[in-house]
Order: structure tokens, then sequence, then C-alpha cells
């Protein structure tokens, strides 16, 4: 299923927003509820949460894999559990990058697992478990902040720095998904991700509440600046799209064409004919995310051809300060450690 957030999610003074407002107070109650009355399963390793306040992207997978590569510099061996959204597989599974597709495993974890062992699981303590069983001693949550299901240990918070909350009500009027009053209360600490300051009345409302505030910003990488003083057609399934088109122009090409889609969206033979023929008919490169390519991998046809003939912006997560993943994970291993002390 593709989930695309409304555009007036983003926007503040939306009628949209207001007529809605009535079914946001229900959602809001019952999300509001079951964090309450969450009563979490724990696992026998630190859990490190990364996740976000609103619907959509935030930059949760550059952080978990810049993360997950501090944790095995420090010698750990961490584990990533992953919902897999935007996958078909129900089965708790070991995502091997070699084989699985992202139409089975989800885009997101195909990325992760090139660089940490990960596990795609719609039971996380299930997920937990094997993760466990395959050797993992730290566990990363890519999302399930908001869910019931299992305890962490250290809880990071990814706002954008452009969009932060968007108009501040909850799903469906906006992009929130719980009371973010409560969501504070659970978080250890928040990561901007970005330039903007479209979080900044957000993140001063944290910050007065005791959290710390990281920063970090996500940038190309590789030969991503081989596009410079080209012409292309640049397309992009992802919460937003615009940010995309936006480090393509920073990397000095010339955007003729835009194709957006719906975060995690698996393009028809129709919308890979478009993508070929107008850069064809225009002369153009094609660039696209990491996200949008991995999904192009295992087919056969157009879209084996468009995989081959696309240029793909890789893109890491670097924190303002290199300390910061290391203040990340010793928090979460003392948090650890007093957890298992109150066991006994």
């Amino acid at each position: 299923m593709v989930s695309e957030a409304p555009p007036f999610w983003w926007k503040k003074g939306d009628p949209r927003a207001w007529l809605l407002a009535p079914a946001s107070l229900i959602y809001g109650y019952f999300a509001g509820r079951r964090m309450k009355n969450a009563k979490r399963a724990e696992v026998d390793v630190p859990v490190i949460c990364v996740g976000n306040f609103t619907v959509g992207g935030a930059g949760k997978t550059p952080t978990v894999i810049t993360l997950a590569r501090a944790a095995k510099a420090r010698g750990l061996k961490p584990g990533v559990l992953s919902r897999g959204y935007g996958g078909s597989m129900d089965r708790t599974t070991v995502v091997d990058p070699d084989h699985h597709r992202a139409k089975d495993v989800g885009d997101e974890p195909l990325l992760i697992a090139r660089e940490a062992l990960t596990v795609i699981s719609r039971k996380r303590l299930e997920g937990a478990r094997m993760l466990i069983a395959e050797g993992a001693d730290l566990i990363i949550m890519d999302d399930g902040f908001q869910s019931a299901a299992l305890r962490f240990d250290y809880a990071l918070m990814v706002i954008d720095g452009m969009r932060g909350i968007g108009n501040g009500f909850l799903v469906p009027a906006g992009p929130v998904r719980a009371p973010t009053t409560l969501q504070l209360a659970h978080a250890t600490a928040l990561l901007k991700l970005g330039d903007g300051t479209g979080a900044d009345p957000f993140i001063r409302i944290a910050a007065r509440s005791g959290k710390p505030v990281y920063e970090g910003m996500v940038q190309p990488v590789g030969d991503a600046e081989a596009i410079s003083g080209k012409r292309v057609l640049a397309f992009a399934g992802i919460a937003d799209p615009r940010k995309f088109y936006r480090t393509v122009e920073e990397l000095g090409a010339e955007i003729v064409a835009r194709r957006s889609f719906g975060d995690h969206q698996h393009l028809s033979d129709d919308e890979i004919d478009d993508i070929i023929s107008t850069a064809e008919k225009k002369d153009l490169t094609i660039v696209t995310t990491a996200k949008d390519a991995v999904r192009l991998g295992g087919h056969h046809g157009r879209a084996q051809e468009l995989a081959g003939r696309v240029t793909v912006i890789h893109v890491e997560m670097a924190f303002d300060s290199p300390t910061t993943p290391r203040l990340i994970i010793d928090g979460a291993l003392a948090s650890f450690r007093k957890r298992r002390l109150a066991k006994g």
C-alpha cells in the first residue's frame, strides 16, 4: 500500500484541517491511550528506537544506518528491526540484500541490510527475538515508537528541519501520530535534520522539557556530483520528493522534467515507459533516489532497462558532532543496564 500525506498537512491555517479536527480528537484519544497503557515486552539486549512524530519520512533510514555503522565501530553487532513497510512478505524474515526484492521485504530494509543484520516483522517482539537468535547484541528499531509492542532503552526522534510537525494537527487533519506532549514524554532525545526553521518552535518546546537536541544533515555521497551541468529527468517516490529535487539542483543539474510518486510506490509499466520515453525525446539524464532504485531491482523488461540507465543519488546522514552517535549508544547501554538491575 502506498502512503502519501496530503499537501495541506504541511500548511498552517488550511480550512480542511479544521474540518477534520473532530476526527483528529478521536484518533488522538485512542493513540494516546495506547501509548499510556502500553505494556511493552522486554528483550535481553539494548534497544534503540529511531522514530518520528509525524507520518511520512523525516530521515529515519539514513539515521539508522549511521547508528548501525557507529555500533559496529564500537565492536557491537547491531541488528535492525523493521516492519517492512511496502513489502508483501508477512512472515518474520532475515533480509538478504542479494536475493530479496523490495516488492517482498520493502525498500528501506533492503538498503539497511547492506549495512547491518536486518529483520522484517509485523510482530516486533518476534522480530527482536529473531535478531537476538542471529547474534545481535544491540537492536535498532526503524520506527515503532508509537506502537505498544517493544520496550526501548533510547528513543531518538527525528524531525525534518524544514517541515517540522506540519500544521500541528493529529491524523487525519494533520501528520502528527499521537499527542505531542505524550510523545515528548516518551522520547529520549531529538535529532533535527537539515536546514530550515519549520521545526524550531517544536524543538524549543522539547528543549524546555529537558530533552537533548542533536543536529545533522543528509548529504549526497559517491559520484553524485557527476550530474553537475547536466539536463535531467528526476523522479522520486519518497515522502517529500521536493527534498530530492533540491539536492539534485544543489549538485548543479538542471531539472527539465520531474515525476513524483507516492512514498514506497512501485512503478507501473506505463510510468516507467513515460520516464524513459520523455528522457529519450529530450535527451535527459535520468536521476533518482537509492530507495527508488532499489525498488527496480529484481525485475525484467522496462524496469530492468530503467534500472540500468538511471543515475542514483546516494545520501548518508552525518551528525553535526562526530561524538553524537557514541553518546546515543552509550545512553542506550546505560539505560539497559539500569533496566536489568531493576529486574534483579
